[in-house]
């Protein structure tokens, strides 16, 4: 049943490359530049906001649903998303779905930048269908910001709590009027001992600004806010958890038709984004409370789940081989647990590489017809954290077989750019067709994302490696025969 469940997935990726844009993707790039002094036309009026806003994780997780109107008298498609320009670089992971009719799938999205004077950039929100005049639509909007939390204080002690601050804005921006809106921020727990308060005249129900409710804070409701409108507020609260955070991965997948094989390599360059230390580190103090195991600022290990039949996993850093890893079997998944070699603690970094082995034919299926063969694989796997981890950049490389040829791939991650190369490695003739993939600001929660990689592969070409194997090796006896069969020795020079 999986596998015809796969099978019919793949069906339907490859019907959507019978379209022209084979890319599901939007690319985080501007399609166009508009001036500074450009204002989306009031042609929109949220009727009703709600934010809310998850702080459980290293980034803050916001999701907006809001009723939308148009106002105008004509049927209107594009709605507009600001973002300060320093905010807009940060953002990761932006959705915009029907909140009603959720399995339609993603809207189409796109940055629309302005010129270097304005401090204000735009999303762009392409409504599926244009909607009529006076007619609503209910928004659901969800994204993640990337390295918003400040340890405050910036340094404490090596078995202090650490605390972090948020700031944000109490009127969610937007480029419209808004009849009513309110923001409610989810914390991880009711430690919050610093948060800024708002007057009860802001509020439309003339209540003091939070209303706490356990680990709950609400911001509003608020009446007829106008475009533009702003409030900054921050709250500071208890995350005694790394904020891991990764410049770079570089992912690499090996597909082997001969070998049958997915070879898959990470590399990963980390960097604890907590609070730093405020003296030198005391390994004694260290292995003292291992015993109690209690909360702490520090990365102490990583867990990655891989696939069921992965193999051959190993685990190095800049130094070399790192023993304290364990790879665990299971049913369900295997489990690789690694152990960096010393806890990363604030502004700490860490570089390390994994890799492991899987049998192909759990991500591999050839269609019926022809010589198309369809890869569907996770396009993010890595290390699975409680508190999550950010990825700044994240380059994905899909090394095919010598000889295929047609590559194409669908996903629905967002991806900045993407080509086609060749990549040369033993014993190959013209080189291997590399499907290279690029994204910014993602999150674990692409985890669950999957790459669909089509290509053509005729058997003709899976030849190809034994024949120059046994080419070259037919030339090497032949030099060998030539050289041997020479008369190199040194003879008498005759007399005259």
């Amino acid at each position: 049943m999986r596998s015809l469940a796969l099978y019919s997935s793949c069906l339907a990726a490859l019907s959507s490359f019978a379209c022209a844009e084979l890319n599901l993707s939007q690319p985080l790039l501007s399609k166009q530049v508009l001036p500074s002094t450009f204002k989306p036309s009031q042609v929109f009026k949220n009727v009703n906001l709600v934010r809310n806003t998850n702080l459980d994780k290293s980034y803050p997780r916001e999701t907006i649903n809001v009723i939308i109107e148009n106002i105008d008298s004509k049927p209107q498609s594009e709605y507009y998303l600001p973002f300060e320009t320093s905010l807009i670089s940060r953002v990761g992971g932006l959705e915009v779905k029907d909140k009603k009719d959720a399995d339609k799938g993603s809207f189409k999205v796109e940055v629309v930048g302005l010129d270097a004077q304005s401090s204000t950039e735009f999303y762009l929100i392409h409504l599926p269908t244009p909607l009529a005049p006076k007619e609503q639509q209910t928004l659901s909007i969800s994204y993640s910001v990337l390295s918003a939390l400040a340890p405050v204080p910036a340094k404490i002690g090596q078995s202090e709590k650490q605390y972090v601050q948020y700031t944000f804005s109490a009127y969610t921006p937007s480029a419209y009027v808004t009849e009513k809106q309110k923001t409610k921020l989810k914390f991880p727990s009711g430690d919050v001992p610093d948060y800024t308060t708002l007057p009860a005249e802001l509020n439309a129900e003339k209540k003091a600004d939070p209303q706490k409710q356990g680990s709950t804070f609400t911001y509003g409701p608020y009446n007829d806010i106008p475009a533009g409108a702003e409030q900054d507020v921050s709250v500071r609260y208890e995350f005694t958890k790394p904020i891991t955070h990764a410049s770079l991965l570089e992912r690499d997948l090996e597909v082997s038709h001969w070998g049958c094989n997915l070879a898959s390599e990470e590399r990963y360059w980390l960097a604890n984004q907590g609070a730093e230390l405020k003296n030198h580190f005391s390994r004694v103090e260290w292995q003292k409370n291992q015993y109690l195991n209690p909360a702490s600022s520090a990365l102490k290990g990583l867990n990655l789940p891989l696939h069921p039949g992965a193999v051959d996993a190993y685990f190095t850093d800049d130094i070399g081989n790192v023993s304290t890893s364990r790879f665990r079997p299971g049913k369900k998944e295997n489990l690789l647990e690694l152990k960096p070699r010393y806890p990363v603690f604030g502004g700490w970094k860490y570089s390390f590489r994994v890799g492991w082995n899987a049998d192909l034919s759990t991500y591999l299926r050839k269609l019926s017809k022809g010589d198309t063969y369809v890869l569907k694989v996770p396009f993010l796997e890595g290390p699975r954290l409680p508190e999550g981890i950010q990825y700044a950049k994240v380059h994905l490389r899909v090394i095919l077989p010598e000889g295929a040829t047609n590559v194409k791939y669908s996903t629905t991650v967002p991806l900045v750019d993407s080509k086609t190369s060749i990549h040369k490695t033993f014993m190959d003739t013209l080189g291997r067709s590399t499907l290279e993939l690029h994204a910014i600001n993602i999150m674990d929660e692409f985890r669950e994302r999957d790459l669909i990689v089509t290509y053509d592969y005729p058997w003709t070409a899976g030849y190809r490696k034994p024949v120059v194997i046994t080419l070259g090796m037919f030339a090497v006896f032949v030099a060998t025969w030539v050289l041997g069969s020479m008369d190199t020795s040194i003879g008498k020079s005759k007399k005259a």
